[in-house]
């Protein structure tokens, strides 16, 4: 977002340079946070057998565990498929949450922070993203969480496998799932760092100093988080599950309630928030200086 008022009545930075300065902070936010993620989604799905240790205990466990035996790198597997879709997602997701802020959303809704509708607004950008994000996932999970590393040597590999099991269908299992996801942490990402962004504004200022917009972007991200990650858990254990495992997020619901209870919808919590504050905050700072770079070269700023 830009340095303005974050109002309808401000003109923004226009279509182009949005697209370019989200993809910027989308790269930015892959390349901070995928080792985590990695982490995250390793500590989801392993398998727990009762009398017995769990294979990670923890975050630093995993990522210790995983670096000795596999190597540093294997912290940034599956990371091709998330940074290649990050400019068109973002592109999508921004284009998205303007098109809700004209549905849900009046000038006042920015200076009186009414922030439920800023929060219908910023779930709207999930009906853009999850076309990309959702087959984008699966391809990323599935890398993830493998253990030999014949079997898939990136996401091209997997997704012909995935193809061949049963065509497009499977390579965007979990596609409800992911759109249910991201609504609800869209709607508390984009209205908390609206809130935020202009709490930390100074009183004549256009915009909060680089560090307030690190602040700003890194709560977002925690508050994205906080609410979405039992529905994270469940997208992608069915993502990663074997063919007809499930037939839906419900299935899994039902699945782990009953063999392992609710905190395991809160597995992988650790890394997830560990990340999302310096993730984010790259994001946005990202996205700020490229529209400052973007605005001083042609000449509008």
């Amino acid at each position: 977002m830009s340095e303005e008022q974050p109002t309808q009545q401000s003109t923004g930075p226009g279509y182009l340079k949005t697209t370019i300065a989200g993809g910027v902070g989308g790269s930015m936010l892959v390349l901070v946070g995928h080792p985590l993620d990695t982490i995250k989604v390793r500590i989801q799905t392993m398998t727990v057998v009762p009398g017995q240790a769990a294979p990670y205990s923890g975050t630093w466990d995993c990522a210790q565990k995983t670096v000795r035996s596999e190597g540093f790198f294997a912290l940034y597997r599956g990371m091709g498929a998330p940074l290649a879709g990050v400019t068109p997602m973002y592109m999508l997701c921004f284009l998205g949450y303007e098109v809700g802020k004209h549905i849900f959303c009046t000038p006042q809704s920015f200076t009186d922070l009414k922030l439920f509708e800023i929060a219908a607004a910023g779930a709207t950008s999930a009906i853009f993203t999850t076309p990309i994000l959702a087959p984008g996932e699966r391809l990323k999970c599935v890398l993830q969480v493998q253990k030999d590393k014949t079997r898939f040597k990136g996401p091209i590999d997997v997704f012909k496998a995935l193809y061949a099991e049963g065509g497009i269908r499977s390579v965007s299992r979990g596609f409800s799932a992911t759109l249910l996801r991201d609504s609800v942490a869209s709607a508390f990402y984009f209205s908390s760092y609206e809130y935020l962004k202009r709490k930390l504004t100074p009183e004549g200022k256009k915009g909060p100093s680089p560090a307030g917009t690190l602040f700003a972007g890194g709560m977002a991200g925690i508050f994205n988080w906080m609410f979405a990650i039992p529905i994270d858990t469940l997208k992608t254990r069915l993502q990663i599950a074997p063919e007809g495992k499930y037939n839906g997020i419900r299935n899994v619901l039902v699945d782990v309630l009953r063999n392992e209870g609710a905190t395991a919808l809160f597995r992988g919590i650790g890394p997830v928030m560990i990340r999302a504050f310096p993730a984010n905050a790259a994001c946005f700072l990202g996205y700020e200086t490229t529209i400052k770079v973007l605005n001083w070269l042609s000449g509008t700023q």
